[in-house]
């Protein structure tokens, strides 16, 4: 059964007109009145619905049940991370939503190739937003991570960061993620392609990031996020 996001809030019983990404989402997929389709709203669990009405640009639903069900992390695991260039920020993005990615903040640094200010850095974090929708609808998530806008490492690390356990990535770190992780809510630090200069890191620990590798090989910079998000979602 196909799911869909929808950006409304969703209700039992409703008859609802489909917002349009989800709408065109239902006539790409050529469903027919009649037709079952899971939808989900971000706030929570997921809902039955039945497909009432095909217009030429709209689509209205009946939302059936609400299931409480959700598939979220064990542990909230946020990635502030260097942009990758060209179409690996998509596949980070995609892949780190299925990994359970509670938020993604693009970041510019000293070595980034993938440099984006103005529009440009608005049009990118739509679209990445709308990939990471896209994951939550096939890997079955009922909670959207958000991807936040670009900004720069020093304007991010001047900002409130709530999370239990603060990590950067550092090929010269003593001790391994998995062997560093606390309790609770963690956010990791990953470099661009070059990794971060090094007072870019300093900049960090100053912030009370603790530094910590990923064992003896030097990850891209697309993979390193990736495996520290699996090793602090999985780690107890």
């Amino acid at each position: 059964m196909p799911r869909i996001f929808c950006e409304t809030a969703l209700q039992s019983g409703a008859s609802l007109g489909l917002p349009p990404a989800a709408a065109r989402h239902v006539q790409v997929l050529r469903m027919q009145p009649g037709d079952a389709l899971t939808l989900f709203d971000g706030r929570g669990g997921e809902y039955t619905a039945t497909v009432e009405r095909m217009g030429r640009s709209d689509v209205q639903v009946l939302v059936g049940d609400h299931d409480a069900v959700e598939r979220e992390a064990a542990r909230e695991v946020h990635l502030a991370l260097g942009m990758p260039a060209n179409e690996r920020m998509d596949w980070l993005v995609e892949k780190a939503t299925e990994l359970g990615a509670a938020s993604i903040q693009p970041l510019l640094m000293q070595h980034s190739v993938l440099r984006l200010a103005g529009e440009r850095a608005l049009k990118k974090q739509a679209h990445w937003q709308s990939i990471a929708i896209a994951a939550c609808e096939q890997c079955g998530r009922n909670r959207v991570p958000q991807i936040h806008a670009v900004a720069t490492l020093d304007a991010w690390l001047s900002s409130p960061n709530a999370a239990e356990s603060k990590f950067v990535l550092s090929p010269a770190a003593a001790s391994t993620l998995d062997a560093r992780t606390g309790a609770g809510s963690v956010c990791v630090l990953s470099g661009p392609e070059g990794g971060l200069a090094p007072a870019e890191e300093e900049a960090a620990v100053a912030k009370s990031f603790l530094r910590a590798g990923l064992g003896p090989r030097i990850l891209r910079a697309e993979t390193a996020p990736l495996a520290a998000l699996a090793l602090t979602t999985l780690a107890r």
